[in-house]
């Protein structure tokens, strides 16, 4: 089983200065490549890959289109089973790849990833992507060790491979053939929850995620984007409605509708009156540019549903939603640990 291992950097020299020797050090799979796909970067990222990498295969990418559209162009010019999508920001460590590939002796994994650690506090989960990625009945986001702002530390409590909704960016071990007959990331999301969108379409389909924890990887995390940049947060908010429109049904999502508008509504107040103005305009601008956008997603709804239709291997696989609130229990019910939701 071919494994690629590859980077997208833009204008990261730093980072890759930092952590792609590690990468390397710790790629003892006998059959695996380390490629570093370059968005179109603007500062020496690539001289200075071939000056003190040159066993490094680079692809450039001819503008930035950021995670989607970067991964997209990239992994149309590599050859191999398994993508290894792997932030720049990452620190691998021994085994990393070898106890990931057994997992996918199961023809019904489409994706993967390893627990996510922090790079500054080894012994806690990290932000994007902890012990694996769940979502509730009205589209937030969560992981395991990780709701919000509660990071949990690693104590072994997560330390049994097991299904998930969604794997994060930063580590997500694929299938290549899957990826490309999914049509890999949408390129609309530019930026964040990308993979979310994926792993949702792909278990639209009947696939299953996994989460291995055998593997770890420690995470800087906010390398490109602070968590709280407005940015971020505009790209978060906007992307999840994308994703909401295109992966539920529109039974599925009239039903829901009505509690997750009053939800974002609530997101934009409590922010307001905390005093985080950029925050609050950033999450208005991105529910406004969701509803001018809407039908456009209404339409790739369609396109999915006939995917679903003539290329599902089994009935939507379902398990990893959360079927209560999170928002609810986290910030009314005082709940802010995986352990105190599980249904």
């Amino acid at each position: 089983m071919k494994v690629a291992i590859v980077i997208l950097n833009y204008n990261g020299k730093n980072w890759l200065e930092k952590f792609l020797p590690n990468v390397i050090t710790h790629n003892t799979y006998n059959n695996a490549e380390i490629v570093v796909a370059d968005n179109a970067s603007t500062d020496d990222s690539v001289a200075f890959l071939q000056k003190e990498f040159s066993e490094i295969k680079i692809i450039q990418n001819k503008n930035n289109s950021g995670y989607a559209g970067g991964y997209n162009a990239a992994l149309k010019n590599v050859n191999a089973d398994i993508y290894c999508l792997l932030n720049s920001d990452v620190e691998v460590s021994g085994q990393w790849i070898e106890n990931m590939l057994p997992i996918f002796g199961d023809d019904l994994v489409a994706a993967a990833q390893p627990k996510i650690l922090s790079y500054q506090h080894k012994n806690k989960f990290e932000y994007a992507g902890a012990a694996g990625g769940f979502i509730d009945k009205y589209g937030y986001p969560f992981c395991r060790g990780r709701i919000f702002d509660t990071v949990e530390e690693d104590k072994g409590q997560y330390d049994t491979p097991s299904e998930i909704f969604w794997a994060t960016g930063a580590c997500l071990f694929i299938r290549s053939a899957i990826f490309h007959q999914a049509g890999g990331f949408d390129e609309d999301f530019f930026a964040h929850q990308e993979e979310i969108d994926l792993c949702w379409r792909l278990k639209n389909l009947g696939y299953k995620i996994m989460y291995v924890p055998q593997s770890k990887v420690y995470h800087v995390g906010g390398g490109t984007l602070d968590k709280k940049n407005p940015k971020k947060t505009f790209l978060n908010f906007r992307n999840n409605r994308f994703s909401l429109i295109k992966n539920l049904s529109e039974n599925e999502y009239q039903r829901i509708a009505f509690i997750r508008n009053l939800l974002d509504f609530i997101a934009i107040s409590m922010a307001f009156l905390k005093g985080n103005f950029q925050e609050a305009n950033a999450i208005f601008n991105a529910l406004n540019t969701y509803r001018k956008q809407r039908k456009y997603y209404e339409n790739k709804r369609q396109n999915n549903e006939l995917f679903i239709k003539l290329s599902s291997i089994k009935q939507p696989n379902k398990n990893g939603i959360y079927k209560g609130s999170i928002v609810w229990n986290y910030f009314i019910k005082g709940k802010k640990y995986f352990s105190d939701i599980q249904n």
